[in-house]
């Protein structure tokens, strides 16, 4: 049988369509794989260093303050660990399984704590807890001492006032997560429990909390991964890491190979912690045989409803409530800062690195979410999982894999115009906002991709099938067919990170251009010189960027039972 000439016309069409629509696929695994490539850069380097002789300051570091480094990061490890596992699994469990009186405001306020970076508790704390901060000078007046060889007051600046703070401000990740995981734990266990006999607390320890080990695991994993990331904290409190150690030995020692290896085996113990968060995630996902179902609470009345309100206000007092007021104070106490002209060149460096990574990254993260759906095959989920593999990793660790590399094309660079125009380009990228941009986009990357992935899943394949059909091409589909259904994830992924850049503090301060200071970087400088009053406007401005996405995060939690 013979086609007419305008069949076979459509039949060659459509074949046409097909082998384009095959080329844009294997265009888009290529596209994802190169930058999965170009992303992994820095870590590829931190790590290859490990194989790179450090000379004699490797041996100085490992004979002096080496195993200082590893001891106090990993008694900061246990800490935090210990304190956000008991801070929230108790929040969780009050709000999910117990009524009692302000339940519904402290199931979001319990996010609040989020919002604030630690090293901001940091300042704000020691301001308020020094010698001649208001609670001790209102102690010495109260019961008349004179010194501190009167009276004892445990040292904000020490290593339990790292871990209390980082406590305070890191165990939302394990709220979050048990909650989930006590929201999704089959009804009907615990009902059982209940009708044989079982108390609240019995049924608790019994039950639900084995049930919810792997999201507890999994939320102490992120916390600790947070907790090894942190700078600015520990190096105001004097707590030497490896996160201080890595910056000490690059700029006080100038020693590049050592401060590699350093941040090599920081990496490490961050790369161990993301392996054991996924493991536990893993596990998670067998536990959930039931629908959600609604929860009959446990209704705590009297004295019992006070105690559930106050363990839960406690964290959110001491985490947001008090450290946001002081600053509100001293901000009010000295308006002319909000006049500084330099306050609004701090906050527009700010806002302009912040926007610039949050829309690159928001579309890096749609060309990779989008060509794993495309080609969900195993080589295209290691390169997407690759890329997103920096939010795990310190911002000094990054900031080092992103500065030697890129020194070293600068440096070939100028090399190759010397030798055949006899010009000096000097250095193109390094102390740019170019390299603080890659910086943040290895950094944050992550956040935007797994929202946009999420979304993606939801739509379904058949809406592709129908667009292409129709005779749209892939990049057709995407901008017709699913960026309007992607709206709102868009936005959140683009806030998320825009937030994150804001607060970035140590990769900022290592990278950064020239007299080019953001907010973050300017509330370092003013602490580090015990300007605690004029880092008061700067600091506030952060937080106040940083409940943003903690409102988002309240919408989701108010729309759960």
């Amino acid at each position: 049988m013979r086609l007419s000439p305008k069949s076979a016309e459509g039949a060659s069409g459509l074949l046409l369509n097909l082998v384009i629509s095959k080329l844009w696929r294997h265009g888009w695994t290529v596209l994802v794989g190169a930058i999965a490539l170009l992303i992994s850069v820095p870590v590829l380097f931190v790590l290859s260093s490990l194989a790179t002789p450090a000379g004699e300051i490797w041996q100085h570091l490992a004979q002096t303050v080496l195993l200082r480094y590893v001891l106090n990061s990993l008694g900061l490890m246990l800490g935090v660990g210990c304190g956000v596992v008991l801070l929230g699994v108790a929040g969780a469990w009050l709000v999910t399984m117990c009524q009692f009186p302000g339940r519904r405001v402290m199931e979001w306020a319990l996010l609040l704590p989020l919002a604030a970076p630690a090293y901001i508790l940091a300042y704000a704390y020691t301001e308020v807890l020094e010698f001649y901060g208001p609670v001790q000078t209102g102690l010495r007046a109260v019961f008349g001492w004179q010194g501190l060889q009167d009276y004892w007051f445990p040292p904000i600046r020490s290593l339990g006032g790292a871990i209390a703070l980082l406590t305070l401000v890191l165990y939302p990740y394990v709220y979050l997560l048990v909650r989930v995981a006590f929201l999704e734990q089959s009804v009907c266990t615990l009902e059982a429990s209940r009708s044989l006999g079982c108390t609240p607390w019995r049924s608790f320890w019994r039950v639900a909390l084995p049930l919810a080990r792997p999201a507890i695991a999994a939320g102490t994993a992120l916390a600790l991964m947070e907790t090894l990331s942190d700078f600015g904290t520990v190096q105001f409190f004097g707590v030497d890491t490896f996160t201080t150690g890595i910056y000490r030995t690059w700029f006080g020692m100038g020693e590049r190979p050592a401060a590699s290896q350093l941040a090599a085996l920081l990496l490490l113990f961050v790369l161990a912690l993301v392996w054991a968060e996924q493991w536990f995630r893993r596990q998670s996902r067998y536990f959930q045989t039931h629908s959600r179902q609604q929860i009959a609470r446990y209704h705590l009345l009297g004295w019992r409803g006070a105690l559930a309100l106050l363990v839960c206000l406690i964290p959110v007092l001491l985490g947001f409530v008090i450290p946001l007021a002081l600053l509100l104070q001293l901000t009010i106490n000295d308006l002319g800062q909000l006049a500084n002209p330099e306050f609004w060149t701090f906050a527009r460096n700010s806002l302009l690195l912040a926007a610039i990574t949050a829309g690159l990254g928001v579309a890096i993260a749609l060309v990779m979410a989008y060509g794993a759906r495309l080609n969900p095959s195993m080589g295209m989920t290691l390169a997407t999982r690759i890329a997103a593999m920096g939010y795990a990793i310190p911002g000094s660790v990054i900031a080092v894999g992103v500065l030697v590399p890129i020194g070293g094309l600068d440096n070939a660079i100028d090399a190759a115009m010397r030798n055949r125009f006899g010009i000096a380009t000097g250095l193109l990228f390094s102390g740019t906002i170019i390299a603080l941009v890659f910086a943040y986009l290895v950094r944050f990357l992550a956040v935007a991709f797994n929202t946009l992935e999420s979304s993606l899943g939801r739509i379904k394949p058949s809406l592709d099938d129908a667009s292409r059909s129709l005779g749209h091409s892939t990049l057709a589909t995407l901008r017709r067919v699913h960026i309007p259904l992607l709206g709102s994830s868009l936005l959140t992924a683009a806030l998320l990170v825009f937030v994150d850049v804001i607060k970035e503090l140590p990769a900022t301060l290592i990278i950064r251009p020239f007299n080019f200071d953001t907010l973050a970087v300017r509330v370092y400088q003013l602490a580090a010189d015990e300007r605690l009053a004029a880092a008061a406007a700067p600091a506030l401005a952060i937080v106040a960027v940083g409940i943003l996405p903690v409102l988002l995060l309240s919408r989701q939690i108010r729309r759960s039972p």
